[in-house]
């Protein structure tokens, strides 16, 4: 079960003890720290983007950890690397949204830079993740008959 720290992948068992939920993910504990940031930024653009850019920002933000903690909790290693891959088209949707704000001149050089440096951290943690459930997958895979 992958909510409980096995990942049942077939005949043997890949046995992950220091990873019993995904709050502790570093990438979930990432992806909160970010979504955070992008709340309290947004807090201060104007109120004539509450329902669009701002919007869109906490939707996309809020996806990535979301989809990290669901798919976490699925049963099959192929529901969670689909929510892995949902919440890295979030990030990067986020990224775009970023750099608009940037433009906008709603966030500065510099939150902008922060922000869109963490979303990348973010980024290549879910890739590092997915590859590490592909690797572990292919680890386990019958031998192939002779």
């Amino acid at each position: 079960m992958l909510g409980t720290g096995y990942w049942g992948l077939g005949a043997g068992r890949l046995t992950m003890p220091a990873i019993r939920s995904y709050k502790d993910l570093d990438v979930w504990k990432d992806a909160m720290a970010l979504a955070e940031i992008c709340y309290k930024r947004t807090s201060g653009f104007p109120s004539k983007e509450i329902y669009g850019l701002t919007s869109q920002i906490r939707r996309a933000v809020v996806s990535i950890p979301s989809n990290i903690a669901e798919g976490h909790s699925r049963r099959t290693l192929q529901a969670y690397l689909n929510h892995l891959s949902i919440a890295l088209g979030s990030q990067a949707e986020l990224e775009t949204q970023i750099e608009l704000s940037r433009r906008l001149k709603y966030l500065t050089d510099s939150e902008a830079k922060e922000t869109l440096d963490l979303a990348e951290r973010v980024g290549r943690r879910v890739h590092a993740l997915i590859r590490s459930l592909e690797q572990a997958k292919g680890s386990l895979a019958p031998a192939p008959k002779t």
